[in-house]
């Protein structure tokens, strides 16, 4: 068996419910479906983080854009017109 570590949280009634309900229909434990919703709570937010952290990285590099630069960027991705890397 591998190493697990045990991690207790306080929930609401209601989505306790839900997890006990979830756990019913699934035929999965609801450690099982915490710990997916742990894991992936935690990718997303880590993933997050380092997109801000390449962003202020950006920042501190000089590597920004005006408002109107990034809007008509969005505008032309939007609108399937796409700019040209030599046209940035």
């Amino acid at each position: 068996m591998s190493n697990r570590a045990v991690v207790s949280v306080s929930t609401s009634p209601e989505t306790s419910q839900r997890l006990d309900t979830l756990a019913r229909l699934t035929k999965r434990s609801k450690s099982f479906l915490a710990n997916e919703a742990i894991e992936r709570y935690l990718a997303e937010e880590e993933a997050f983080v380092a997109a801000v952290k390449e962003g202020l990285a950006d920042a501190d590099a000089g590597r920004t854009v005006s408002a109107d630069t990034a809007r008509e960027k969005v505008k032309a991705r939007l609108s399937g017109k796409s700019q040209s890397r030599s046209a940035k």
